[in-house]
């Protein structure tokens, strides 16, 4: 062997057992060290704050329902008690959570298809900027095919999924999109028309593949493939999210392969698949968990579980049946606690402490900034998010929000603002206000705004000045 092979042999030996390697995909060269924590959100669809176990000992949680893996992320990890979605309905809600900026200011603030733009910067972008890996999995909503928001077009790596947020309900589709590319399923499908035009809108007269399994199933891959290096996934479900659609070729609009446990309880049908459908979720989330484990990556993995907005009545399901928005007022497009109160877990073993219960009050646009944090990425400027990477490490002073505002485009508009304990609803269509003192009267049944004009005055001119216009939102009485 002659010396120059030599060298170049002892160096490569050298750069192995140092651990110096490349992000996979990305040729990007890393240096040894500390490597960069795992991320992963798992986002459940229509899940109210009632709807897990884990809550159960705050007198709000679920007393029939089986959700044994989230209850187990709850016990060695932390429970939020005070964690609001972005919106009521789901593409604002997931416009927030990626954009790092409430309904005021995210571009997309109601369920019209208006596509994320290039000057619209994600989370998923400032990570991939960090050398990670980056995966959605599951539902989209923010930028339909061809159009600049679809998800590799706003930082991505892989996607697999749905774009629509239509086409999402129906559980058991004819086909998916991988990155930007139509994947046949074995389903078979009808179309609902509208006006005599074929829509997005479908039910299944056969179904073969669950798109929940298939969610799992990509997920569990990404995490093997990218364990060598650090990844964000974004595992986005449809479950429990009804389609209305499928009453066309069935009883109710709850999609299941079957009624698991639930089968021989009398319950009605639509109530056993209701349940069924957030026991498999859960049973998904236990493998993504158990996949970690195997892999050994728990202790360097962070893990956040959260619902895009409160609980549905929608595929014949009644939320009241179950006590699905844990007693609070109001359910999905309501501006009450119903409607945006969200069960959110966050599990980092050895960094979270195991069983712990947080009270800040926290929302969907926080988490960019969060995972910004976590990956040492510096907090970008301009958002309305506020990292609550203290409030889970128990470490350093939380910071905390002056205001949370929401603001909804359907139903006649409406807004609502959370300033320490109270609560203002704003109703456009009824030009009404409605102050709570959540403190107090946790499930808003006393408007006090009559005998606090003071308060009333202060919180409206929060709501004046919270939102920019937008072309594609005007909010006018």
């Amino acid at each position: 062997m002659n010396g120059m092979n030599y060298l170049k042999i002892t160096l490569i030996l050298w750069l192995v057992s140092s651990g110096f390697h490349t992000t996979s995909g990305q040729g990007r060269p890393s240096p040894a060290g500390p490597r960069k924590p795992n991320i992963i959100f798992i986002l459940a669809d229509d899940l109210g704050y009632g709807d897990l176990g884990c809550y159960r000992n705050t007198g709000s949680g679920q007393q029939t329902i089986r959700t044994p893996n989230l209850d187990r992320m709850a016990r060695e990890g932390m429970r939020f008690t005070q964690h609001y979605a972005g919106s009521t309905v789901c593409a604002p809600s997931r416009s927030t959570l990626m954009t790092g900026l409430h309904t005021g200011h995210t571009r997309i603030r109601g369920n019209a298809r208006v596509p994320l733009q290039p000057d619209d910067k994600t989370v998923a972008e400032y990570l991939k900027g960090a050398g990670y890996t980056t995966a959605l999995i599951g539902k989209w909503g923010l930028g339909e095919d061809g159009s600049t928001g679809i998800p590799r077009q706003q930082g991505f790596d892989y996607f697999y999924g749905y774009l629509n947020q239509t086409h999402a309900h129906n559980h058991y589709p004819d086909f998916l999109w991988r990155n930007e590319t139509k994947v046949k399923l074995p389903n078979e499908v009808i179309y609902v028309e509208n006006g005599g035009v074929k829509g997005i809108g479908s039910a299944a007269t056969k179904r073969v593949e669950w798109t929940q399994d298939l969610f799992t199933n990509e997920a569990l891959q990404f995490i093997e493939q990218s364990k060598q290096q650090p990844f964000f996934l974004y595992l986005s479900y449809v479950s429990p999210h009804a389609n209305n659609e499928h009453k066309l070729v069935a009883a109710h609009g709850i999609e299941v392969p079957d009624y698991g446990p639930y089968a021989n309880e009398e319950f009605p049908d639509v109530q056993k698949a209701f349940a069924a459908s957030i026991t498999y979720l859960d049973a998904h989330v236990g493998k993504v968990l158990a996949k970690l484990h195997e892999l050994k990556l728990d202790d360097n993995t962070l893990v956040i579980f959260s619902s895009d907005n409160g609980p549905h009545a929608e595929g014949g399901n009644d939320p009241a049946y179950f006590n699905s928005n844990g007693g609070l007022r109001g359910i999905k497009r309501d501006l009450y606690e119903g409607g945006i109160r969200v069960p959110m877990l966050a599990r980092w073993p050895g960094r979270i402490k195991a069983g712990t219960i947080s009270n800040h009050p926290s929302a969907f646009w926080d988490f960019l900034p969060t995972a910004c944090e976590v990956a040492g990425v510096p907090q970008p400027a301009g958002l309305d998010g506020l990292s609550y990477l203290p409030a889970l490490l128990g470490k350093g002073t939380q910071p905390q929000h002056p205001y949370l505002y929401w603001e909804f485009h359907e139903q006649g508009r409406k807004q609502a603002v959370r300033q320490g304990s109270y609560k203002l609803v704003y109703l456009l269509k009824d030009n009404r206000m409605e102050l709570y003192d959540l403190s107090r009267d946790p499930t808003e049944q006393h408007n006090i705004a009559d005998g606090n004009p003071a308060i009333v005055a202060r919180l409206k001119t929060i709501l004046d000045r919270a939102r920019v216009p937008s072309p594609d939102f005007p909010f006018t009485q």
